[in-house]
Order: structure tokens, then C-alpha cells, then sequence
């Protein structure tokens, strides 16, 4: 599962060469440190020219600091690099979400987002280790080729050795890793529900049950951190095998590379190349795969299962006309609910002006969401034009919910994201209509940078009518999304779209809209009637109740 993995590494080609060619410069001191410090004894200090060894040991001052300058530009190539794998991994979570609507949980969203800024992290350290490990790896080997071709037989065998030993052990380590998480989770999971109910525990004698299933959870958590641990522990055989034993045969092998014309300088060039440059590429890529690595692909796969596969992507159907038809509709919230909607049957023609009201819970916002597509009915259909309706082309039908949306951009932005084309004039014409000059030239004109967070509720309401309005859907849900609004404002936000055309579905927060409407549908339970305000005040005694409740309010 690699969540677009090596998409967002290829996305963009010239990030990725700018990032090879910073990578050289990075790892230069890795490919000069063997020659700098056997040139300075050899030709400097061993001749009694100290100058001459401190210039070598200058001109390796002067590569670390242009790897020094490099290794900034390398975290800024490589956050450019994570950020659209962020962005892939994030747009997953979302629309998996959104496909799980009946069972939407802000906190499973939140947790899942904190688990995408985690694999954004441990994805950013893996290509950042293993991309300095292949470059430093490299640097070395081409600087004993060129230093001290003699001493590779005793450095890199036992580096490639101690390099397959920690990739053989990285999927039982993921394995134990993740089998730790889950057992410390569960853990968590039980001390949190024992500490929640803790009277009830002691009012009822369960302490010693409840203390039998503490322990055996506590156990399952130390068992599996010991078992991760004899893992772990082959990533310091591997340091030990690939790092520190070329050192030990480097220096037991010294005669040898003697009696082949290789000076002291060059020995101690190549302990450097091993010491300073190999042994801690090799731990930064143990430290980096074994929890970063391991990290990822833990969390990939919590992320996975939160987040079921989109089903294959369907071009919506553009119907002939917007009527809606709802057909022995039943849809309840979970398998042991209770239905919201029982078998409805709503005929609504199109250029329809339909209210919907009743009392709270009544399934109004359901039938909303039905009617837009983003719930499907348990039984029956839910027809737009004689289409399923969430197999109708989006640019059909525009919902808007009682919070409104708003996102951070230009106003423009905001206004214009669903509108066909460049509105043009429709634009100023969409905000006259629905009411929302005054907050435009509040705002500063169409350019004005929006803070969702620094705008009310009213206000939000108002940019969101205003980009429903300049849609070219034909269909309009407005789920009391006039609710902030005053009176006043309200009448005019709905005479607006009561003008555009279309059909129009008003879930209404106050009478008024009901009153304003062709027909209305009263919602009392799976109960429905539809009419005019009159009929319905003759015929239902739950509207006539509301209507004698009402009062007109003031409208300045």
C-alpha cells in the first residue's frame, strides 16, 4: 500500500533533480574526507610541510560548509517532496469519510489526520535517510577506488553483510512494531474504561476480575515489547557487522596493505572513510528505516483500515430534467436503528418551491441528504430526473447545509468554485440577488483574503448562498441554511432563488419560509403531509399548532 508513494516522488521531475544535484554537493565531504586526511600526512605533515596538510584540511573545512549550505536546500527539496504525499494521503481520509456519512465521527476524522501529519513525518525521514545513505555510499565508494583500491576487500564485504542482515530483519521488526502498538492500545483502551468506571467496580465486588483482565492485557503489552526488542536487536548486529568490523580487518590487515605500497596516510584516509563517512550512514539508515520506515508502514496501515478502497469513479449523469421522486424511501442511521424515513413516497415536479417542516429529528436534513445524494436509501429510490441521486452529476443539484462552507482563499474564490465558466457579470448580479453586497464591500472587494474562522455564521451563510446561486444547477437544497440570518434577510436570500428557477427545496428554519413556498411538507416522525399553508392548518393539527405559535417577526 504505498498511498501514492512513488507518485508524489516523480510528480515533480525537476524537484527531484535538484534534489540530486544538492545530494552531491551534501555528500562531498563523504568522498573527500579519505583523500583530504591522507594527502595532509602524507604530503603535509609526514614531510614536515604543515601548511601544505592544512590546506588539505582546509579544503575539507570549506566541503562541509557547502554540505552545511546543501543539507538546508536538501530538507527544503524533500518537504516539497512530502507535501503532495500528504496531500494524497489526506484527500483518501477525506473521501473515505465522506463515503462513510452515516457514520461520520469527528474524532476517528481527527485521529485520522493526526496519523497523516505522522506519515507525512516518517515519509519525509525515510527519503531523506535513504537518499543520504545511496549518496554517501556512493561518495565512499568512489574514494577508495581512487585512495586505496586494495583495502574495498576488507571495508565493503562486511558493509554489504551487516546491510542485508537489518534488511532481513525490517518486516518481522514492522510486524513487532505494530503488533506492540495495537497491544499498547488496547492496554490504553482498558485502564482508560477501568478509571471511567471505577465505583461501579467497587460497588459491585469486581475488583479482582477486573484486576485478571488488567493483568492479562498488561502481560500481552510486555510480551510484545519483549518481542520487539530480540528483534531490535539485530539492528545492532548490523551496526556492529557493517559499521565496526571493516574497522577491526582495516587495522588487522594493515601489514598487508603495507606490503602493497599503500602509505600510513592512506590507511588512515581509508579508517576514515569507514569511520566518519560508512558506519554512520549505515546507523542513520538502521535508526531512520527501523522507526521512521517501520513508522510508515504502520501507520499506512491504520490509515487503510479507518479508510475502505473508493469504489470505482463513475461519471455522474446529467438527467433531463430536475424533478424528484422519492419511492418507498427507508433509511434509518445504523443496522438496530430506528428508521428516520418509512417507506416515504414524495413526488416534487420540476420548477417546484417545496418547504419542509416539523418538529427536530423529524428526518428533514435526512431527507436533504437523500435528495443530494450524499445518503442512499436502505430501501426504495431516491430519484433526481429519474436518475439515482447520488449518480447525478454534481453540477446538477447544489446543497447547502446549515454551517456553511468557507474556505481559506479570495472571496472570489469562494464565490466563484462551482460557478461554470467565468460568471462575468453574473457575479455581481448573484451577490445583489441574495443579499451580500453589504458583506462584500465589508470584506474589501472579491480580492479579500477570507478567514472562515473570522467571519460569523450569517456571513458565511450569505457567501455560500451567494456561490449557490451562480451554479447552473438546476436543482437547490437549502437546508436551514438561512438560519443565522435575520428575518429580513432571509426573505430576500429565498425570493432570490424562488426567482432564478429551478426547483427549489427550502428545509425551513422559520415559518416564514413555509409561507413563502408553493407547497409545504410537514414531517412528523415517518409520518408526512404535503400541501398549502391552508390545507395543512384544516387537515394537521401538529401545523396548525405551529402556525398558532407563530408571529410574524418585525422586519426593519
Amino acid at each position: 500500500m504505498t498511498f501514492g508513494f512513488w507518485r508524489a516522488l516523480g510528480r515533480e521531475p525537476r524537484r527531484l533533480v535538484a534534489l540530486g544535484l544538492w545530494s552531491v554537493l551534501e555528500a562531498a565531504p563523504a568522498f573527500l574526507i579519505g583523500h583530504a586526511v591522507a594527502r595532509a600526512i602524507e604530503d603535509g605533515f609526514a614531510k614536515a610541510e604543515p601548511m601544505t596538510g592544512l590546506g588539505w584540511l582546509a579544503a575539507l573545512g570549506v566541503a562541509w560548509l557547502v554540505a552545511a549550505v546543501a543539507a538546508r536546500q536538501v530538507v527544503l527539496c524533500v518537504a516539497g517532496v512530502a507535501e503532495p504525499f500528504r496531500d494524497d494521503l489526506l484527500t483518501h481520509v477525506v473521501e473515505g469519510t465522506l463515503r462513510q456519512a452515516a457514520r461520520r465521527d469527528s474524532a476517528a476524522v481527527a485521529r485520522a489526520t493526526l496519523q497523516v501529519e505522522l506519515a507525512r513525518d516518517a515519509f519525509a525521514a525515510v527519503v531523506t535517510t535513504v537518499r543520504g545513505f545511496a549518496f554517501t555510499v556512493i561518495s565512499v565508494v568512489l574514494g577508495l577506488v581512487t585512495l586505496a583500491p586494495q583495502a574495498i576487500a576488507l571495508v565493503l564485504p562486511p558493509f554489504a553483510a551487516g546491510l542485508g542482515l537489518f534488511l532481513a530483519s525490517l518486516p518481522a521488526l514492522a510486524r513487532r512494531q505494530r503488533a506492540f502498538l495495537l497491544a499498547d492500545e488496547r492496554l490504553a483502551d482498558a485502564m482508560t474504561a477501568m478509571a471511567g468506571g471505577l465505583r461501579d467496580i467497587e460497588a459491585c465486588g469486581l475488583q479482582e476480575r477486573t484486576a485478571e483482565r488488567l493483568d492479562h492485557q498488561v502481560g500481552a503489552q510486555a510480551a510484545a515489547a519483549r518481542a520487539l526488542a530480540g528483534v531490535t536487536a539485530a539492528r545492532t548486529a548490523a551496526l556492529a557487522v557493517g559499521g565496526w568490523l571493516p574497522v577491526v580487518l582495516v587495522l588487522a590487515g594493515t601489514p598487508w596493505l603495507l606490503e602493497r605500497g599503500l602509505g600510513a596516510g592512506v590507511i588512515v584516509g581509508t579508517l576514515a572513510y569507514v569511520t566518519q563517512s560508512l558506519a554512520p550512514a549505515l546507523g542513520g539508515l538502521v535508526q531512520g528505516l527501523g522507526v521512521s520506515g517501520v513508522r510508515l508502514v504502520a501507520t499506512l496501515g491504520r490509515i487503510a483500515a479507518a479508510t475502505p478502497p473508493a469504489p470505482p469513479r463513475r461519471p455522474g449523469i446529467r438527467p433531463a430534467a430536475a424533478d424528484v421522486r422519492l419511492a418507498s424511501v427507508t433509511f434509518a442511521y445504523g443496522p438496530h436503528s430506528a428508521p428516520v424515513l418509512d417507506g416515504l413516497d414524495l413526488v416534487i415536479p420540476e420548477g417546484d418551491h417545496l418547504a419542509v417542516v416539523g418538529p427536530s429529528g423529524a428526518g428533514k436534513s435526512t431527507l436533504a441528504a437523500l435528495v443530494s445524494g450524499v445518503l442512499r436509501p436502505a430501501k426504495g429510490e431516491a430519484l433526481v430526473g429519474g436518475v439515482p441521486a447520488d449518480q447525478v452529476d454534481p453540477a446538477v443539484r447544489v446543497l447547502i447545509p446549515q454551517e456553511a462552507y468557507v474556505f481559506r482563499g479570495t472571496l472570489m474564490e469562494n464565490l466563484t468554485c462551482l460557478a461554470a465558466g467565468d460568471p462575468g457579470e453574473r457575479l455581481d448580479e448573484a451577490v445583489a440577488a441574495v443579499g451580500a453586497r453589504e458583506l462584500v464591500d465589508e470584506l474589501g472587494g472579491y480580492e479579500a483574503q477570507l478567514d472562515p474562522a473570522a467571519l460569523s455564521a450569517g456571513q458565511r451563510q450569505l457567501v455560500a448562498l451567494a456561490r449557490a446561486y451562480l451554479t447552473p444547477a438546476p436543482l437547490v437544497i437549502l437546508d436551514e441554511a438561512t438560519c443565522h440570518l435575520d428575518p429580513a434577510a432571509e426573505a430576500t436570500a429565498e425570493a432570490a432563488f424562488a426567482r432564478r428557477g429551478g426547483t427549489l427545496i427550502v428545509v425551513a428554519h422559520r415559518l416564514t419560509s413555509a409561507l413563502r413556498a408553493r407547497r409545504i411538507l410537514l414531517m412528523d416522525g415517518t409520518r408526512v403531509t404535503i400541501g398549502t399553508h391552508d390545507e395543512l392548518v384544516r387537515v394537521s393539527p401538529l401545523y396548525a399548532d405551529l402556525a398558532g405559535h407563530w408571529h410574524p417577526e418585525p422586519v426593519s
